[in-house]
């Protein structure tokens, strides 16, 4: 097979230790940075190039494509399943994991039991968005942070109210959720 691993940096421990696995089965392995990628976009003829040369078709592609250049990687790794490649984990999954609001819309449609979760965008009214929740204590989300950054776990009505507005300073979406026990504080869950 022809294995091409999408990422910023082939020095990385874990695209070292997937090209090495690769190679050990036979496959052939390039890791291609996404940001070098371009992309001719049509209906007939749909190409990805790269540092000045057309890719040819792949097997399959692995995206290593980090939080930060989800936007870019994206769309590069699109245009590779365009191209018929098959993907580890496909565009569409990696954008829906990224946001934190259409992944919990998600997991609600389906049924599956989560905190009580508010959005907002700069709410207007602090309180009622507190309540929603069942107040204090309760978790303060940025929408767009990632690993724990922007999760802000406020134990008091006037810590949260004081949080929230910090938030809403920055014009940021965030999600208010309540505090659940159980996890201690633990920001790693699926939630």
């Amino acid at each position: 097979m022809k294995i091409a691993i999408l990422s910023r940096d082939g020095s990385l421990y874990s695209c070292k230790r997937l090209r090495e696995a690769a190679e050990a089965r036979k496959h052939v392995v390039d890791i291609i940075d996404p940001f070098s990628c371009y992309m001719n976009i049509n209906s007939a003829a749909p190409t990805v190039h790269y540092r000045g040369r057309q890719l040819v078709k792949y097997d399959a592609v692995i995206p290593r494509i980090g939080s930060q250049i989800t936007f870019y990687g994206t769309a590069v790794l699109r245009q590779f399943e365009m191209l018929g490649s098959f993907a580890l984990n496909n565009a569409l999954s990696i954008t829906r994991a990224r946001d934190k609001l259409h992944s919990l819309q998600l997991l609600a449609r389906e049924g599956i039991d989560l905190p009580i979760t508010g959005f907002a965008h700069s709410p207007d009214d602090t309180s009622d968005l507190i309540d929603m929740v069942d107040g204090a204590p309760l978790v303060v989300k940025l929408v767009e942070g990632t690993q724990g950054i922007g999760v802000v776990l406020a134990e008091t009505r006037q810590a949260a109210e004081s949080v929230i507005d910090a938030f809403r300073g920055l014009n940021a979406h965030i999600l208010v959720q309540e505090y659940v026990r159980e996890a201690q504080g633990r920001t790693s869950a699926v939630w």
